[in-house]
């Protein structure tokens, strides 16, 4: 079957009798190494079905938005929206493509803290209230530009200040949110809540505890201040393991039944991107230059000084920093690849550096890795690639972004309708069909350890 590309209106492959994630992986491998040999992802819609049934039944209490900065394709969006989660865009092609998908306007918070004139007037002229602010200047140029706004006041948490201790941070601090909010209320603009930046994949649970705590100061200030809020959005930071979601959701439930109880009338969100979308796509890219050069290294053991003869290898694939692996800027890990060949590879296995195509210097997207030697027009494979990978690219390039041919097993289908959740959503861009693949294909990936 051809590609089941990413398009507005797209098909979802259903995967039966037996048929594997990494049998369509081959296939499109296949497929590529007859064409061009272009990266592409693979996106497993039901991981991020699960996803949201383990959201639903774990943290029940708090409201899902989506960061669409996180992984803009077609039918993650699509499929998060029939899910009933909200969305978080940072820019006016976010907010024109969950528009698209027919999300209400009071779903969407436009979140750019550094926001153009011109796109805080299309957000009011398109109903888009929920706007994010950290500073004074923004707050009149959004006074000016949008007279209807409602304001997320964003706040830093002293972790957030300790991550960025080296670059620019955003959130304004505690001591200075009071001036923040008689300035709005000099100006006419209202202030409706919080919000919260957590760094990703935060595995503190205190980091949550101290900042809706802080938010109970923010919301005490706005309401001597005159606001009545209701909002409240303690960002992101979570990953996609149980053990996480259940610390926070204790931590975060005991505090919020403190600080926030039900009869307070204030709505909790948060921001999870990589919890749904890191582990449902996995990228192929391939292999297009090799270098060799000599480990200049000592035998420590034996003290012996002379260079070692082992080779080092540089590779350099067709996707890098700058385009798919643009998670690395954010200083996420990269999961170490698997490796498909020809023939299974049986020989030993080299120190190894992975390189974007670029030829810049900070193109580097994995060092010191183990493999096996490979060749031009070999293929890895990276699992977990769903984060930051696919959407606007970082840089101009000639070069499409890889496309995504999107699949589901029967079983995860099937189990979704069990439990309601395809009946309760609209899947409107979305066809299912079979899914066919050449049978001939019996390479098999094989794991090679970091």
């Amino acid at each position: 079957m051809k590609g089941i590309s990413d398009e507005p209106h797209f098909s979802v492959g259903l995967l039966e009798g037996g048929t594997s994630l990494s049998d369509v992986i081959n296939n499109h491998i296949y497929e590529q190494t007859l064409s061009e040999k272009k990266a592409f992802f693979v996106a497993d819609l039901g991981v991020i079905m699960r996803q949201h049934v383990r959201w639903r039944t774990q943290m029940a209490q708090i409201r899902p938005f989506y960061p669409v900065r996180c992984n803009s394709s077609q039918g993650v969006i699509e499929v998060l929206a029939a899910l009933g989660t909200g969305f978080v865009c940072s820019n006016k092609f976010e907010l024109e493509l969950v528009q698209s998908h027919g999300i209400p306007s009071e779903d969407i918070i436009y979140s750019g803290v550094c926001k153009q004139v011109s796109q805080i007037k299309y957000a009011a002229r398109n109903g888009i209230d929920l706007l994010v602010c950290d500073n004074e200047a923004e707050l009149r140029k959004i006074s000016r530009s949008h007279p209807n706004a409602r304001l997320l006041l964003q706040v830093s948490t002293e972790a957030s200040r300790q991550d960025n201790e080296l670059s620019m941070s955003f959130g304004c601090s505690l001591k200075d949110c009071r001036h923040l909010l008689e300035c709005a209320k000099e100006l006419g603009v209202q202030v409706v809540g919080v919000r919260f930046l957590v760094s990703h994949d935060c595995e503190d649970d205190c980091v949550y505890t101290n900042t809706i705590s802080d938010a109970r100061c923010v919301f005490d200030m706005a309401e001597e201040i005159g606001f009545k809020m209701s909002i409240l959005d303690i960002g992101g930071g979570f990953g996609g393991s149980d053990t996480q979601l259940e610390v926070i959701n204790n931590a975060v439930r005991s505090t919020v039944d403190q600080y926030f109880p039900s009869f307070s009338g204030v709505s909790i969100i948060a921001e999870p991107g990589s919890y749904f979308v890191s582990s449902a796509l996995t990228l192929a890219v391939n292999i297009i230059s090799k270098e060799v050069v000599l480990r200049d290294c000592q035998d420590q053991a034996h003290d012996d000084p002379s260079p070692s003869d082992e080779p080092e290898f540089q590779y350099y694939m067709n996707e890098g920093v700058y385009g798919s692996f643009a998670c690395k800027l954010t200083e996420m890990a990269i999961t170490a690849p698997t490796v498909r060949t020809n023939t299974y590879p049986k020989g030993p296995v080299f120190s190894s550096s992975l390189w974007g195509p670029s030829g810049d210097d900070l193109d580097l997207v994995m060092e010191h890795c183990l493999l096996p030697e490979l060749n031009n027009g070999d293929w890895l494979m990276f699992s977990h690639a769903g984060a930051y990978s696919v959407g606007q690219p970082l840089c101009a390039s000639n070069s499409p972004t890889p496309p995504v041919f999107y699949v589901v097993s029967s079983r995860d289908w099937y189990e979704m309708q069990d439990s309601g959740v395809t009946q309760a959503a609209p899947l409107k861009n979305f066809s299912l069909v079979p899914y066919f693949f050449n049978t001939c294909l019996t390479d098999a990936a094989l794991s090679i350890p970091a």
